[in-house]
């Protein structure tokens, strides 16, 4: 790690004043270009043991930049993850009040639910489908605190990569009823179709990133545990919205989920 605790949790503190205040920054790597990965992660554990200890609770877990769509719109090529808690979740059809976020964009989602434990390394596809109890759709809205969503992957980790609110809903299914790699996703805006997708987008299967991500908590020898919902990642590029836009999302055989920002 290139940067001490002290640095970490002020970097922590000060990205965390950005999300509750919904104000923006420049990335913080302009000022510390010698970050590394384990100094990214050590932010974002941060800015969750700052949110715990005021109270919150660990609602799920995150893949993002995990669909060629979404690197290819924000640059990158790596995936990232990151943590959700219940102060994050917006009940089927519930409103996100704009007026806390800085610059809100919303993507679909298959959302995985586990009935075991899954731990790295060494996890695969198999081992997810093997550990889910079910699959079903949400909508995901992120909202970086960087100046006009521009970052390097450092700066987005130690954000918690961009995470801010989520709906989850729609017909949980269990992963044998439906094929995650050919699944239709259809997103609408205020009536009108704005993206269109498959589960394959999210690397070729949407198991593969909470593969990832197991194999990714694995090296920091952390585990899912069971009964963990994990946001698999974006199925096509983030649509940004503003006051009076309604989202609604289908997904086959899942069935759909919604919400209405104000």
């Amino acid at each position: 790690m290139a940067l001490n605790a002290t640095t970490i949790a002020g970097l922590a503190e000060h990205l965390e004043s950005c999300e509750l205040q919904a104000r923006d920054t420049l990335k913080i790597t302009d000022e510390h270009p010698d970050m590394d990965w384990d100094d990214a992660y050590a932010i974002q554990d941060e800015i969750l043991r700052r949110k715990l200890a005021r109270g919150a609770k660990v609602a799920g877990l995150k893949a993002g930049l995990t669909s060629h769509a979404k690197m290819k719109q924000m640059g990158v090529e790596t995936p990232v993850f990151g943590f959700l808690v219940d102060g994050f979740g917006v009940p089927e059809g519930g409103e996100v009040k704009v007026g806390e976020l800085i610059h809100p964009k919303v993507e679909p989602e298959i959302c995985f639910v586990l009935k075991k434990a899954l731990r790295g390394p060494g996890c695969h596809i198999g081992t997810v489908l093997a550990a889910t109890d079910f699959v079903l759709p949400g909508i995901e809205v992120i909202d970086s605190r960087y100046r006009d969503f521009k970052f390097d992957l450092k700066s987005v980790v130690a954000d918690n990569t961009s995470a801010s609110r989520f709906v989850v809903g729609g017909q949980a299914q269990p992963v044998s009823a439906v094929d995650l790699r050919t699944l239709g996703v259809v997103m609408e805006k205020n009536g009108e179709i704005v993206s269109i997708g498959a589960g394959a987008a999210v690397l070729g299967h949407p198991a593969a990133a909470v593969a990832m991500l197991a194999n990714h908590l694995g090296q920091r020898d952390r585990e899912i545990p069971a009964g963990t919902m994990i946001m698999s990642g974006g199925v096509t590029e983030a649509v940004a919205v503003q006051a009076g836009d309604h989202v609604s999302l289908r997904i086959q055989g899942l069935g759909g989920v919604s919400l209405r920002f104000v």
